[in-house]
């Protein structure tokens, strides 16, 4: 099948929360595809109803929406019903991965580490005595179903927890308050299955928050960056977590190192940010992907 008879449309932008992110990953996916001779067009959902994509003739979507409908199924469904084939991954693994707190009840119910967390529900009253004498300080909050740091904080007294709670509390009704994981972070690609180099990640700043993954040209992404034997190590919890939560086409997985150096699985996201920031195009360029390559590998594997 020769994808370059089809018409192809990129969708990005939206209304989530990282509107402005997906607005410059699909710049960059758009301008890739173009330079490869395919027939794309770029569609801002924000403004534009998806039942339209078959009236105007689409045939293939290229999802490069980050948060909100774009990331939770609800596109992926509503692209299942119209007949489009669409990159990235299902409705059942998009709808789970986005959602924080259910991404991590199915890592740990099969014995994936993960960090330990207390969970938080609009309405309900915050002890922060006991959830501190449970996970120490300094720990994080965040929504339960946000990306690119969104509303997260790191709380080092006891007095920030209530406010960073309310802050998180604007954009989901499910918080997570988590331990610090004391070691490297690292975020992981995976595309096709096969699990690319580990991208150690050294934020401009406390944590790697959305100024240091966005804004801050001063963020070290280092790659490679682990031991054949680490990688390996790394690789094949990723693979499990991966598929335990049903990932197809590419995803990129987050991962941490505890104060004894053992990896932990943070989060899921099943439409990475292909920016001139973004990890996965950094990783896949080790390995031999060109941005093109990737942006068409990934396009690709929609059929």
């Amino acid at each position: 099948m020769n994808l370059k008879n089809e018409k192809i449309a990129v969708l990005f932008g939206g209304e989530s929360a990282e509107r402005e992110v997906s607005l410059a990953s699909g710049e960059a996916v758009l301008g890739a595809l173009k330079q490869l001779g395919y027939n794309v067009e770029g569609i801002d959902t924000k403004s534009y109803p998806i039942e339209k994509l078959k009236e105007n003739g689409i045939q293939r979507v290229f999802n490069i929406l980050h948060g909100g409908i774009g990331e939770n199924g609800v596109l992926q469904g509503a692209l299942e019903q119209l007949g489009i084939p669409y990159t990235g991954c299902g409705v059942m693994a998009s709808a789970v991965t986005l959602d924080k707190f259910r991404t991590k009840l199915l890592w740990n119910a099969v014995g994936l580490p993960t960090a330990d967390m207390v969970v938080i529900r609009r309405g309900q009253a915050v002890r922060s005595e006991e959830i501190i004498a449970k996970l120490g300080l300094p720990l994080f909050v965040k929504p339960a179903s946000e990306g690119s740091s969104v509303g997260v904080s790191k709380v080092k007294e006891e007095s920030q927890l209530v406010p960073a709670i309310e802050e998180a509390l604007k954009y989901d009704s499910i918080v997570l308050v988590e331990e610090n994981l004391a070691g490297a972070e690292y975020s992981v690609p995976v595309l096709d299955g096969e699990v690319l180099p580990a991208v150690q990640i050294v934020p401009d700043g406390e944590f790697y928050d959305y100024h240091a993954k966005y804004v801050s040209d001063n963020t070290q992404y280092i790659c490679p960056v682990l031991s054949d034997e680490r990688q390996q190590e790394v690789a094949k919890l990723v693979k499990a977590a991966y598929d335990v939560v049903g990932c197809k086409g590419w995803s990129r997985i987050d991962v941490m190192e505890d104060a004894q150096g053992q990896f932990r699985l943070v989060e899921v996201n099943t439409s990475p940010g292909m920016t001139s920031h973004s990890i996965f195009p950094k990783s896949a360029a080790v390995v031999g992907y060109s941005f093109e390559r990737l942006v068409e590998k990934v396009l690709e594997l929609s059929i």
